[in-house]
């Protein structure tokens, strides 16, 4: 499919779609086989296979769902909805009245989103654009803020053509934009892999940018960095609703005090994240420091790629796991090693390096001394875990989740 603007803008829905029951049912199949200060991100103990009666269900869609029973979607539990408004500076969504005003009617709270298209404007230009075409917020309790889809180019290099710092001032350009002009920040909506990709892991949206976190994997983890919680979740590329599933990280009340202005997420629950090929950052080290400390030769650069899952399926054969190359609970419960004051070697580098990603000022140089006893004693304490300064299975699930 070319840019026909169908879905989220032909690259992002359709280059996560196309891949999405892939991704989510390797996910879920992981989780079956093996039982993530910022004013927006997660709790990760709700999966999307399984989360509570009481969670707050949503969708988004596109010229792809162009007629879409409002109604009906409501009567299956919908309680709000994000819709396609424009792409770039030259596409909006044709359907986009029938679907932003009759999720409205139906009573769902609703926002509109843009596709980004870096490479065909600046991020000032598309602010204005969504703006001129139903990316407004209004304070009127049933409108959500703008969001930016900010993803993969589908048809061409994955940034657009932009250096990481060019990427970052780009969403920079768009965010000031949108704030300046309703009040609201925009939410970012975005994958992991790809902000560590196109923005260098850059962390400075999270202070003030709501997430909505695209993981069809059955886990929102990995965040992108900046975050350390989410606002939405979306979970899967086709289910109850039409068009994408979303999850909303708080219950209904919630959802309204969003819609009228700030709204805190509560903050992640610890539970032991997928880490799988084509992911990047902070866990991923982890992972390649940890099959380090069990004898692999790997190169600890945060990239999550085919070396790296030849790894951990070695390494899952060798314990009797399913040799599906995912890290999943049971593969974290057997890679972590327990380490104490007065270890040394790649586990306690994996440690040290958590740690200072959890804002503890040590020195990643593989020697558990004094310092980085302290500095665990104060990470279980800000987690309410018993303070003995080891770093056992609990530790290493709170540091990683």
């Amino acid at each position: 499919m070319t840019y026909t603007h169908a879905r989220r803008g032909t690259v992002g829905r359709a280059g996560w779609r196309a891949r999405g029951a892939a991704v989510l049912a390797a996910g879920l199949a992981a989780l079956c086989i093996n039982v993530h200060g910022v004013a927006h991100a997660a709790t990760t103990a709700a999966t999307g296979a399984a989360r509570s009666a009481t969670t707050v269900r949503g969708l988004d869609v596109s010229g792809y769902n162009p007629h879409v029973d409002w109604k009906a979607t409501a009567a299956k539990g919908a309680a709000f909805a994000y819709v396609k408004a424009t792409e770039g500076v030259s596409y909006t969504n044709s359907y986009f009245s029938q679907q932003y005003n009759g999720a409205a009617g139906a009573g769902l709270i609703r926002g509109a989103y843009h596709f980004a298209r870096p490479d065909a404007s600046g991020g000032r230009a598309q602010a204005d654009y969504f703006l001129a075409h139903g990316g407004k917020w209004t304070r009127d309790g049933k409108t959500l803020p703008g969001a930016l889809d900010i993803e993969a180019n589908a048809h061409g290099d994955t940034c657009y053509g932009l250096s990481r710092s060019a990427m970052t001032s780009w969403i920079a350009a768009f965010v000031n934009e949108y704030q300046a002009r309703t009040g609201r920040h925009p939410v970012i909506y975005t994958a992991a892999s790809w902000w560590a990709t196109c923005t260098g892991n850059y962390g400075g949206f999270g202070r003030t940018d709501p997430l909505w976190i695209v993981n069809q994997s059955g886990t929102p983890t990995p965040l992108p960095a900046g975050w350390n919680t989410y606002t939405v979740w979306q979970t899967a590329a086709s289910g109850t609703f039409p068009g994408d599933q979303d999850v909303f990280n708080g219950s209904l009340k919630e959802l309204r005090t969003f819609a009228l202005g700030d709204y805190t997420p509560p903050p992640p629950a610890p539970g032991w994240p997928l880490v799988q090929q084509g992911q990047a950052g902070r866990q991923v080290n982890t992972v390649q420091y940890l099959l380090g400390a069990h004898g692999a030769s790997l190169t600890v650069d945060g990239r999550f790629g085919a070396g790296t899952r030849d790894a951990v399926v070695a390494f899952q054969r060798a314990r009797g796991l399913t040799p599906d190359g995912v890290v999943g609970p049971n593969t974290w419960q057997h890679l972590v090693v327990t380490v104490r004051q007065g270890d040394t070697g790649a586990a306690v580098r994996a440690v040290q390096e958590e740690l200072k990603a959890h804002g503890a000022a040590v020195t990643v140089d593989g020697r558990f001394g004094a310092g980085t006893r302290d500095a665990v004693v104060t990470f279980q304490k800000s987690r309410g875990l018993p303070q003995d300064g080891v770093v056992g299975a609990n530790t290493w699930m709170n540091l990683v989740s």
